[in-house]
């Protein structure tokens, strides 16, 4: 078995969730302490690695670590030990061929055209690592020119890498809202203020303004939970919207933004209720270097990446390294298999992440 599989398997039986990774944390440290690298901690529950190859500037690799909290329903021999979580969402085969590829820079340091960083993060599914990781200064301390990061993906030709210059992932903002009416009695209606019906037009007047949009950039608004009232012979005294907001540009989530703040002053001033409409800041949009990647492209030739026609409305906290560095996201097809966030979630690890190795191993020895 190769050592890019055993990483897998072996990181596959003991998922962690958030930035609660000790066995994790302490598989990685394991297995780069056989490589001549400098391992360390900026962060807690992050691991990262610095190959020093003399060179005066550093490549960046990162790899997510974090699990999610499901409950495994693959089967696999080895699957999950540790119950209610899962790595559905590929974070393992991200790890393992990162711990692949230091294993490779390791025993070829004078080969490289530059030093090495390897960026082992947590919380990628939650409150993104990424940003912390990066507010260490980590990346310009090392001289970081570029950084790269490859991940797991369903529905795309198994083994093949895939990329595009410009947008690749969605921006994310969750959407709150809260609108406050007075409850009253169904028989004294016309003393109440409906919150239920504010809500309600206020979901209609939110689908409308996106929908207005131009097509030219793909948004998407939607509100997954509606909470409204108490009982069903009495007016709503308050109903809470919770959705999210996936765009590409700033712009156009700045203009989105303040869309769902003018609904809300208008409901507000129409029906009597107060209205709060709160966005939290989420992840920027990933969004890849272009002339990096034509570099890679020229570079890299027949074996560059394949190319993604179109950006995906996921999100990724990738997207905080390439606001410090010039920066590319991959993603690695794992052909027709279960989608990632599910408990099915699985795929041929023995075909895949070697051929993910490999395209790493030429990024790395690019000039």
């Amino acid at each position: 078995m190769l050592p890019v599989v055993e990483y897998r398997r072996a990181l596959h039986r003991i998922p962690e969730l958030d930035d609660r990774l000790p066995e994790t944390c302490a598989y990685v440290r394991s297995a780069l302490a056989s490589f001549e690298l400098e391992a360390f901690s900026p962060i807690p529950s992050s691991v990262c690695a610095f190959l020093d190859a003399g060179k005066p500037e550093t490549v960046a690799f990162r790899a997510d670590m974090d699990a999610l909290p499901l409950e495994e329903a693959t089967g696999l021999a080895y699957a999950s030990e540790n119950s209610g979580a899962m790595h559905a969402c590929g974070h393992d085969g991200n790890t393992a061929m990162a711990l692949a590829l230091a294993e490779y820079a390791s025993a070829h340091r004078k080969e490289l055209p530059r030093n090495v960083l390897f960026l082992f993060q947590p919380s990628e599914e939650t409150t993104g690592g990424a940003e912390r990781l990066c507010g260490t200064g980590i990346l310009e301390q090392h001289r970081v020119a570029r950084v790269f990061a490859m991940h797991l993906w369903p529905k795309l030709g198994q083994g093949e890498v895939y990329c595009r210059p410009g947008p690749i992932m969605a921006r994310s903002n969750e959407v709150t809202v809260t609108l406050t009416g007075k409850s009253a009695h169904i028989g004294k209606a016309r003393e109440g203020i409906d919150a239920l019906a504010a809500g309600a037009e206020y979901l209609r007047r939110a689908y409308a303004m996106v929908k207005a949009l131009p097509k030219e950039e793909p948004v998407v608004l939607h509100f997954g939970k509606m909470v409204s009232g108490r009982v069903r012979n009495a007016v709503s005294g308050k109903t809470v919207l919770e959705g999210s907001l996936r765009t590409f540009r700033d712009e156009t989530q700045a203009l989105c933004r303040r869309g769902l703040e003018t609904i809300g002053r208008e409901i507000g001033l129409e029906t009597g209720c107060g209205v709060e409409v709160y966005l939290n800041e989420g992840y920027p949009a990933t969004w890849n270097h272009e002339a990096l990647y034509e570099t890679v492209r020229a570079g890299l030739g027949a074996g560059g990446p394949l190319p993604l026609e179109a950006p995906t409305l996921t999100t990724e906290d990738f997207s905080f390294y390439q606001r410090r560095a010039p920066g590319l996201f991959f993603l690695l097809g794992v052909g027709d298999t279960p989608e990632l966030h599910s408990p099915e979630f699985c795929f041929d690890d023995e075909t895949v992440l070697p051929r993910g190795v490999e395209f790493l191993k030429r990024l790395l020895l690019l000039e």
